[in-house]
């Protein structure tokens, strides 16, 4: 199962909105089950160094279907995931990343979002995947 592109620009619409609301501008990224690219958006004025980073936290949390920041937590020196940022290419272990389910509970993709704290990074991301 994958997020289509409509209900992809729903999940950015939804993130672009919550983004607006807290002040900031954000790189918004989705991917599909398969954690491909199928829509993005920089809004103007945003950071284009996080662009990569919005990808890359949509990956992490569909690579291993969790928030990135929960990747992060597991991440730490001595835990059991310690260093895996450095796999598949380069992950992003802090908070921004996170799951997109359908109305049955089905993952069909990720919503990463990077631009900011990372506290208003998350925020975004949960408006955006709950806009399904």
């Amino acid at each position: 199962m994958n997020i289509t592109l409509e209900q992809a620009e729903k999940v950015i619409a939804a993130a672009k909105k919550k983004a607006k609301e807290i002040d900031t501008k954000m790189n918004i990224c989705v991917v599909d089950g398969g954690a491909n690219q199928v829509a993005f958006v920089r809004m103007d004025g945003a950071w284009l160094g996080s662009a990569d980073i919005a990808l890359k936290k949509a990956k992490t949390a569909r690579f291993f279907d969790m928030p990135s920041g929960e990747i992060g937590k597991l991440s730490q020196p001595g835990e059991s995931l310690y260093n895996i940022e450095h796999s598949n290419g380069g992950l992003i272990s802090f908070p921004g990343g996170v799951l997109i389910k359908n109305k049955n509970g089905d993952i069909i993709g990720a919503v990463g979002v990077s631009g900011s704290v990372v506290e208003n990074d998350h925020a975004v991301a949960t408006a955006g995947s709950e806009a399904l």
